[in-house]
């Protein structure tokens, strides 16, 4: 029984937020009894590419190439400020294209051992804070960029020019903030190069390497409305188990039932005309600040997913969960990820970090809120 009780504290804990869904889902279906209306609940196409992308990913991480890029880029760095830039907007670029949690789960090691080895030490702080604020503002620039994205994508229908003209000068505004803020945070000390890459790729590798690359690209063919999702699933979860069983293991479930439990909730709240006014009357026309807000405390995934059954104003909604990453350590899933490499290593410098990142958010949401409220159409 004690163990019973320990299992179910050790889940809460570690996954408050699926756990949180999962009361959601079941007190609405206590009102809305379990129907045949609930297979509709689902996105379906939105599940699918998510796991295509997080098999992809994993495939890709695990064969070390996005840290081979690092490595390559971390060669020709001469400063801690050209060093800080590499590690930063490496970040922020990869994100838009690997997700800006495996964006941070790769290069937040990397930053550690890397300035371990420099004696730079005094910079992991105001480094890997950039790298969080980089990763979630650089993600906001594509549809495959971040899980929310994915969704509000697909539940908009939006042609992906619109999108990306729709996020584009937040992302630009980002750049320039993230760039001026290197410039200030970051010295002239001078340094060398502590990485060399030595391995070799093998003939296996480079295979596996292809055939991730070719299931990307059929996934950004299925994001684009060409290939149906479920082909793209099926081809993609048979190369995997053909060629690369042991990723299989490596998605994040947890995230995949989340939307599903978050799904079942708006679905059985939608049908409930009372709740769903109000909620309806709560949202309209603050999309943006409500999604900001809601983020802050739930974090930018599940807001999104919540706030998107009582509005239709999509465009809003995707600026206010991209701009709600950043803020509190719990406003994305991503600032939870580098706040606990960092910690693990580094225990003493944990409030020093959490106050370091807080204040550095807060002057870079107001950066782009300013820009918002003067020159956005949205």
């Amino acid at each position: 029984m004690k163990k019973a009780k320990d299992i179910l504290i050790h889940f809460i804990t570690k996954e408050t937020v699926v756990f949180i869904s999962m009361i959601l889902a079941i007190l609405s279906a206590i009102i809305i009894h379990p129907d045949k209306e609930y297979i509709d609940y689902i996105d379906y196409r939105t599940l699918s590419i998510l796991l295509c992308l997080m098999l992809i990913m994993a495939g890709l991480q695990e064969l070390d190439v996005f840290k081979k890029i690092g490595i390559f880029l971390l060669e020709k760095t001469s400063s801690i400020k050209s060093l800080a830039f590499v590690l930063v907007l490496l970040c922020f670029f990869l994100s838009m294209i690997i997700t800006n949690d495996v964006a941070l789960i790769t290069f937040v090691p990397f930053t550690i051992e890397i300035l371990a080895m420099a004696g730079l030490e005094q910079y992991l702080i105001p480094i890997i804070v950039l790298q969080t604020i980089g990763a979630n503002l650089g993600s906001m620039l594509t549809p495959i960029g971040n899980p929310h994205n994915l969704f509000l994508y697909s539940q908009s229908n939006m042609p992906l020019f619109e999108f990306l003209q729709l996020m584009l000068p937040y992302s630009l505004i980002s750049l320039l903030s993230i760039v001026v803020a290197i410039l200030i945070l970051t010295g002239k000390q001078p340094t060398r190069s502590f990485v060399k890459d030595e391995t070799i790729i093998d003939q296996r590798a480079k295979m596996k390497i292809t055939l991730y690359l070719l299931l990307f690209l059929l996934s950004l063919a299925t994001i684009s409305r060409v290939i149906p999702y479920g082909i793209t699933l099926a081809i993609t979860l048979l190369l995997v188990l053909i060629f690369d069983k042991s990723t299989i293991k490596k998605p994040d479930y947890y995230l995949l039932l989340t939307f599903t439990f978050l799904f079942i909730f708006i679905g059985n709240i939608s049908r409930i005309p009372s709740i769903h006014h109000w909620l309806s009357d709560m949202v309209e026309k603050n999309e943006l600040l409500t999604s900001i807000l809601a983020s802050q405390f739930t974090s930018n995934v599940p807001a999104a997913i919540l706030l998107s059954g009582f509005t239709d104003n999509i465009r809003a909604l995707l600026v206010g969960s991209n701009l709600g990453g950043l803020g509190t350590l719990i406003a994305s899933m991503a600032n939870l990820i580098s706040y606990k490499i960092l910690a693990k290593e580094y225990p003493e410098k944990r409030l020093s970090y959490i106050g370091y990142f807080t204040i550095l958010n807060i002057v870079v949401l107001g950066i782009l809120l300013l820009w918002n409220h003067f020159f956005s159409t949205i």
